[in-house]
């Protein structure tokens, strides 16, 4: 199934278990050698399951030496989530702990904390995701372990927040997505709220807390200082409602669920051709007579019901069931040809499978092996210079690195 052109769709291929080079894999050792934009600073981890540890990964991929302090039993709970796939440890852990260092700890001794503070006397970031009030009670809170490393740039993410009423309770992917009005506005118009397939609750606030540390690095060289940052799931959740929330605010709009709609543009969404559906995005008029064209109606521009997309909006109700209808009448392959040849933006609904196997998903390179591994993890969607960093190790076992401390050499610090 190809999104541009007239070719017939693909049918689904048998891979085997490891053959990522042929589904977009970064080819060669490009992006691990040379100097990577954070080569130097130092960085410690103490994070569980997803958002702390994803904030480590990405600085890892970025070039930074993260040390990834574990409990001594078990160590990070996303080991065990999920079957075994490699030396014990379940595939998410591998995917978010990849290019890190292990040391455990047992932060409930004298021996453990000491040995904590020496890696954070030599460290630039402390990144955690602790539950609420561990900190204070370990004595590692925020306040009290940046004066002790004034350097120090501590990154602490939360649950619902640093402050209010919740800030001491615990918090999950799904729970932030249900407390944040994320679930109420995802979903079929009159269905139960559902929640999203991905942890973008999780993810994002790794991805806002790699965004404040790196700027607190920029702003540590103007002060001398480090800083505390706070981030949490309830904030990520909260921005990513953003226009739903500004439209309540400003508008007293009540959200509702548009499934693979939008609320400010018509037609912009899922249609079904006679084998599978497709979406089309007509984002203005232009774009709107376009689609019309292909569709055999030009005369729907002119028509004052569609003139304007002002116009469609309130005329939905009689312009989107013509368009079904017509949309039924090929295969999707068709009109994807069709539509983008015409210039309309639009594209197929892809399952996992088919989207790994489209020219764009192996163009763009976005799996890697890590050194020493033979399975694919998802790289880091950035590029500098055209070349995208990599992962410079697998994860590592629980403790591989007991002792270790961050190699000589400049830091930053």
């Amino acid at each position: 199934m190809r999104p541009h052109g007239g070719a017939p769709d693909r049918p689904p291929v048998e891979r085997p278990r490891h053959a990522c080079g042929d589904i977009g894999e970064v080819s060669g050792e490009a992006g691990r050698g040379g100097v990577k934009p954070l080569d130097g600073v130092k960085v410690v981890e103490i994070g569980q399951v997803f958002a702390g540890p994803y904030a480590g990964a990405i600085l890892a991929d970025l070039g930074a030496d993260v040390i990834k302090v574990e409990k001594p039993q078990g160590g990070d709970d996303a080991r065990q989530m999920g079957r075994e796939f490699r030396r014990g440890d379940a595939l998410v852990f591998h995917e978010f702990n990849r290019g890190k260092r292990s040391v455990a700890l047992d932060l409930k001794s004298a021996e453990g904390m000491a040995a904590l503070h020496a890696l954070l006397e030599q460290a630039d970031i402390l990144l955690h995701n602790m539950r609420p009030g561990v900190p204070e009670t370990l004595g590692l809170g925020g306040a009290e372990t940046t004066a002790r490393h004034t350097r120090l740039i501590y990154c602490e993410m939360g649950a619902f927040g640093h402050q209010g009423p919740m800030k001491d309770h615990p918090g999950y992917e799904p729970l932030l997505q249900a407390f944040s009005g994320l679930s109420s506005i995802t979903g079929e118009p009159g269905g139960k709220p559902v929640r999203m397939g991905a942890s973008v609750v999780d993810q994002g606030t790794g991805m806002w807390t790699v965004i404040g540390a790196l700027a607190a690095l920029r702003q540590r060289e103007v002060t001398g200082r480090g800083c505390v940052i706070n981030t949490s799931l309830f904030e990520t959740a909260f921005a990513w409602a953003n226009q739903k929330v500004s439209a309540f605010v400003n508008q007293r709009e009540q959200p509702v669920r548009h499934a693979s709609g939008h609320p400010g543009f018509v037609p912009y969404e899922a249609f079904d051709a006679s084998d599978s559906p497709l979406l089309v995005c007509c984002g203005n008029d232009r774009l709107f007579a376009k689609f019309a064209r292909v569709l055999g109606h030009s005369e729907w521009p002119a028509d004052p019901r569609f003139l304007t997309n002002r116009d469609r909006i309130a005329h939905k109700d009689a312009l989107l069931p013509m368009i079904r209808e017509i949309m039924l009448g090929r295969r999707r392959v068709e009109w994807l040809g069709l539509l983008v040849e015409a210039g309309v933006p639009c594209a197929p609904i892809n399952t996992i499978e088919e989207m790994l196997a489209e020219p764009q998903a192996a163009a763009m390179q976005m799996l890697a092996t890590p050194p020493g591994e033979d399975f694919a993890v998802v790289a880091t969607p950035i590029s500098f210079d055209g070349v995208r960093p990599l992962p410079p190790r697998g994860a590592p076992r629980l403790d591989e690195h007991a002792g270790a401390g961050f190699s000589p050499g400049p830091s930053g610090r």
